[in-house]
């Protein structure tokens, strides 16, 4: 909103300063600083509310050091990184931008999911919270929202550059905009595609009609979409839940997801630029710089929320926040077309997901085989394990932020291994 009246006020009026918020860069620097603001105010006042009206999270009896000091601690602190992430996006992000309104929704949307879930857990008493198939239906409805957008919108696109030699000889100019690029005349196009970033090959591209080789161009052409959706769906499935499981010790999903989001921001920020995307020969993806406004947000929240849900935590972020979060990095990696380095980037949440998988189907086929069920962890998902091993939460969360901070820095150098 903030961005338009200046945009308005530069125009007409001429204010020096106004122009400055046409640079993402300084927007997403109030964005953060907003949302930091906004998660320590607005913070304190709901874990107080939460603590009037008794909202506090059921503890399971797990046999885990330090439960009974968690009983009474208030949940549903998801709802200060939603806001703390909404308000300043709204205010400072150009909000006719197609991924900025795609975020909204996926944010507003899990989040409601995931405070159903709570309230059904406190207010009726059921510890199992909303039902696994309205979860469920729930992340395949946004996934069909979002995949159907990216897949058929018109400003969703990727811009190719051509040089010169290729105009004269191959491509027609019809429907190109010529512009100069580190000192050569490049031409650029928007082409709808299918494309992501795939790491470690030398193409660096994937096209996801290629999934159908065994039909002729045609038909691939034809049914890429249900392909690309289906994906789609089954990612924000994965990662949402991930970040789900994740959420089991002060501090860990919160913080994980800030890591997480500060590496997607610069992403965000180099694949939104043509000359940085030309550099590092990633994709050039307009209009997508907007988003850095969006993870600024995000990140700030979930710093400003660890402020409340580091050890001993004072509020539990709750299935509102953990989906939501999940919800966040899967979608805009999906925009991003990184969604393939998710494996890697989300190495924490896919490692505590398998955790679950493993341990649960190997207990299941020792009894099968033996009559008995044998466990490969002390407890699952993982961070329980080192919990039941001895260690202590603040260094296990300390650790796997510390993990997280080197498969970051790991992504982003794939850009360059090929």
């Amino acid at each position: 909103m903030l961005y338009y009246l200046f945009e308005y006020i530069d125009k007409y009026y001429e204010l020096p300063g106004a122009g400055v918020f046409k640079f993402i860069t300084f927007r997403a620097g109030l964005a953060i600083i907003l949302s930091l603001t906004i998660s320590l105010i607005f913070g304190k006042n709901l874990i107080e509310l939460l603590r009037k009206k008794q909202l506090a999270e059921t503890i399971r009896q797990l046999g885990l050091e330090g439960e009974d000091v968690k009983k009474g601690t208030p949940t549903m602190g998801g709802l200060i990184i939603i806001a703390a992430t909404l308000i300043p996006t709204l205010l400072f992000a150009r909000l006719v931008n197609v991924y900025i309104v795609l975020m909204i929704v996926t944010t507003v949307w899990l989040g409601l999911i995931g405070f159903l879930d709570d309230y059904i857990k406190i207010f009726r008493k059921n510890k199992e919270g909303l039902a696994g198939r309205f979860k469920i239906a729930g992340q395949i409805s946004i996934g069909l929202i979002v995949g159907l957008t990216l897949y058929y919108h018109k400003s969703v696109v990727v811009r190719e550059t051509f040089s010169e030699n290729e105009i004269k000889n191959e491509i027609s100019s019809d429907n190109l905009n010529k512009t100069t690029l580190n000192g050569k005349t490049v031409y650029l196009k928007d082409v709808k595609s299918t494309v992501t970033t795939i790491p470690f090959f030398k193409s660096h591209e994937f096209d996801y009609s290629k999934i159908l080789f065994f039909m002729s161009s045609e038909k691939a052409d034809k049914y890429t979409w249900i392909v690309y959706v289906l994906a789609v769906i089954f990612i924000i499935t994965a990662v949402s839940n991930g970040a789900n499981i994740t959420d089991g010790i002060d501090g860990l999903a919160a913080g994980s997801s800030a890591i997480v989001g500060a590496t997607l921001a610069l992403l965000a920020f180099l694949s939104g630029n043509l000359i940085f995307s030309d550099y590092l020969n990633i994709m050039y993806l307009p209009n997508q710089g907007e988003l850095t406004i969006f993870l600024a947000s995000f990140v700030g929240a979930c710093i400003g929320f660890l402020w409340y849900n580091s050890y001993p935590a004072q509020v539990f972020m709750g299935d509102t926040g953990s989906l939501s979060i999940g919800g966040i990095i899967a979608v805009i990696a999906i925009i991003l077309r990184k969604e393939l380095l998710i494996p890697i980037l989300c190495g924490i949440f896919l490692v505590e997901n398998l955790s679950v998988i493993v341990q649960v189907s190997y207990f299941k086929y020792t009894k099968k085989r033996l009559g008995e069920g044998k466990r490969i962890f002390k407890m699952s998902p993982l961070h329980h394990h080192y919990q039941k091993s001895g260690y202590a939460e603040p260094k296990i969360v300390t650790r796997f932020w510390i993990v997280g901070i080197m498969l970051a820095l790991f992504t982003i150098l794939t850009f360059k291994i090929r």
